[in-house]
């Protein structure tokens, strides 16, 4: 069976979706193919994110913020939307999961540390369903 991919989705790709990727590169390795995008993305990381990873010591630093592609969605197993609403595609047969997340935009370090959190557990969770 070829490794499963996992999709993270939100509007400016720069946070959420950002962590959430670094998380399960950091957690799975190469177990999984992780991909992130954005309907609306940003010029640049939020750097609040970024330095809420640094603490725990994933560089996040080296990700770009993508434009949301149909072909990156198609080719996703799970596709794991955080607060995109409308704006995220779906296509029947993949395995949507929508998070309702904080969005760390313009929020202090102790609520993008909270973000991170969450977005930790979920993805423990994911990759238990995963594997």
């Amino acid at each position: 069976m070829s490794k499963p991919s996992v999709l993270f989705v939100c509007v400016h790709n720069a946070g959420r979706s950002q962590m959430a990727a670094g998380w399960l590169r950091h957690l799975a390795g190469d177990a999984v193919d992780v991909r992130s995008a954005g309907s609306e993305p940003a010029g640049q990381l939020n750097p609040v994110a970024v330095e809420a990873m640094r603490e725990v010591g994933i560089d996040i630093t080296q990700a770009v913020p993508r434009l949301l592609e149909a072909d990156v969605v198609q080719d996703s197993d799970v596709v794991v939307t955080m607060g995109c609403g409308d704006a995220c595609p779906f296509y029947p047969g993949k395995r949507y999961e929508d998070w309702k997340l904080t969005d760390p935009a313009g929020q202090p370090i102790e609520v993008v540390r909270q973000v991170r959190d969450e977005i930790r557990s979920r993805v423990v969770a994911l990759l238990a369903e995963l594997s």
